[in-house]
């Protein structure tokens, strides 16, 4: 109360806070996917191109999915990539083919039907997402009516470097997230996919909120011997700026997210029956009950049955085609692992604290890999001596499953920020030391509000270190927090409208590598 407003007698109550500010740890796990949605519209509104936070699948659903048609239709198909069986003159190399009538098919993809974005949200939801910005940059674009080359590498023309960076600059104006996750950046050339990722640590460091979760071109079907060299392009292709801001894993992880029901007959040669036909009822070895089937699909013979119906008898009649339709599955489930992790972070930052290690976990819906990485092969993704970016693996151990085994940023060579987690843990306090400094903009810049703000954070910190994130044996010994004339600042600076506040943190580090010694010593009697 200012004593010079009063001007009349009678009794006055002046209210005096008995607490001072407190500092309030910002959210840790808010991913920012970037990428292509089946649709961007709810209640007439579009969403396209606008950062829009979801707090579950169910909302993602309703703003960026088809709308379910009314019963008894099936639900409505949110994601349907296309594929080509291509007979081969000799057996494949690869993994992805079938021999059928004695003869090899490759299993080849329409490129521009291939999104990841959508699978990789729920994913996302899957190991335990919860808030998460969706920016769509746009919708599907038309297939190229064609398999991709055997030998090509997966491009889709539809996902366009321009769309994602526009994607990315709308994260400018979004405080709240703290990770930027893109997909289908592996669906660009090797080069635009580079122009992105270093974009996206670029805008990290200048915003100083989020890290970069990357995925790699190559990690969905890894050559056994030559891997090395996606790993290398991938490492060559990040640049040196804002390493510390980013995170990389490998490979791609196969999912149980679609199933059966997800693929069918409509998912091959374009919706084209005739070019089915022969495969699955070959001419040397006809089905009656497959070639009535395949008729009424083209021709109904009286009220048309619906997709779902005809491809549950065709599964039921044909075991060609149920093999075709499960070896699709195995494909189409092979997606990146970023969105995965997302949702990892999330959950032990949920559970244990973000100074907890996304690390030795496994990911909820993976059933396989694409290549299992031995001991000494991750060796050369964990260190890299040359340009130490580290790249984290996920690997397969015998009685344990899949895991996450790899903890590291791309700046695998700081002694400061090669960990993940010291990363994302710094980002906390910071931004929460930050945010509760505002308080305190255009306060008199003396004592008394010096040793406010002091208190704020120290209290703030205290919390952080009593809940484990911090190292040491009493609070003293985890963090120090100075502001004061003749210690963090001088005269000068006070004239100028500066406050500086310098604060020191002893942060909680993972045990990467754990040492247990054995020595030998002499039988004593007893």
């Amino acid at each position: 109360m200012n004593l010079s407003t009063i001007s009349s007698p009678g009794v006055y109550i002046n209210e005096i806070n008995a607490f001072p500010n407190s500092a309030v740890a910002v959210a840790t796990a808010v991913p920012a996917f970037i990428g292509y949605t089946p649709t961007a519209l709810y209640e007439g509104k579009s969403y396209a191109g606008v950062p829009t936070m979801v707090s579950s699948f169910a909302e993602f659903n309703a703003i960026f999915c088809y709308p379910d048609p009314a019963a008894p239709a099936p639900a409505a198909k949110q994601y349907s990539p296309q594929y080509y069986l291509v007979q081969q003159k000799s057996k494949p190399s690869g993994n992805e083919y079938m021999q059928i009538n004695g003869n090899y098919y490759s299993i080849l993809p329409d490129p521009n039907t291939i999104y990841y974005l959508y699978n990789s949200i729920r994913l996302f939801y899957e190991n335990g997402g919860a808030e998460a910005y969706i920016v769509s940059v746009g919708t599907y674009g038309p297939p190229s009516q064609k398999p991709m080359g055997l030998t090509d590498p997966l491009v889709n023309s539809n996902v366009l470097l321009n769309d994602l960076l526009g994607g990315l600059k709308l994260l400018l104006n979004e405080q709240m997230p703290t990770m930027y996750i893109c997909p289908e950046a592996t669906l660009l050339s090797i080069g635009d996919n580079s122009t992105l990722m270093e974009a996206m640590l670029l805008q990290c460091t200048n915003m100083q909120t989020a890290v970069s979760v990357f995925d790699i071109i190559g990690g969905k079907n890894p050559d056994p011997i030559m891997y090395t060299n996606d790993i290398t392009t991938f490492r060559n292709g990040t640049g040196n700026m804002g390493l510390n801001y980013g995170t990389a894993y490998y490979p791609f992880v196969g999912t149980s997210i679609m199933q059966p029901q997800d693929i069918d007959y409509t998912n091959l040669f374009g919706g084209d029956i005739k070019q089915l036909a022969p495969i699955i009822n070959p001419a040397s070895n006809p089905d009656p009950n497959v070639a009535t089937i395949l008729s009424n699909i083209e021709t109904p013979a009286g009220a048309p049955l619906t997709v779902t119906q005809y491809n549950n008898a065709l599964t039921n009649s044909s075991k060609t085609y149920k093999s075709i339709i499960n070896n699709i599955l195995l494909d189409a489930n092979m997606l990146p692992p970023s969105g995965g992790m997302a949702g990892v972070m999330t959950t032990i930052d949920s559970l244990d604290g973000v100074w907890e290690a996304p690390a030795n976990t496994s990911m909820v819906g993976v059933t396989s890999l694409p290549i299992r990485l031995s001991e000494s092969q991750q060796m050369n993704l964990n260190i890299d001596a040359v340009s130490g970016k580290s790249v984290n693996a996920i690997r397969f151990f015998n009685g344990l499953g899949i895991l996450v085994w790899g903890a590291r940023t791309l700046d695998g060579n700081s002694l400061d920020w090669k960990y993940l987690s010291v990363r994302r843990t710094m980002t906390m306090l910071e931004q929460s030391c930050k945010l509760a400094a505002q308080a305190y903009v255009f306060q008199p810049n003396v004592k008394n509000t010096w040793e406010a703000v002091k208190a704020m954070i120290g209290s703030f910190l205290t919390s952080i270190w009593k809940q484990g994130g911090l190292m040491g044996a009493t609070a003293s010994d985890a963090f120090s927090v100075d502001c004061g004339l003749g210690t963090t600042m001088t005269g000068n600076d006070i004239l100028n409208g500066f406050m500086n506040v310098s604060v020191k943190v002893a942060v909680v580090r993972p045990a990467e590598f754990i040492v247990i010694t054995f020595q030998q010593e002499m039988a004593t009697s007893s």
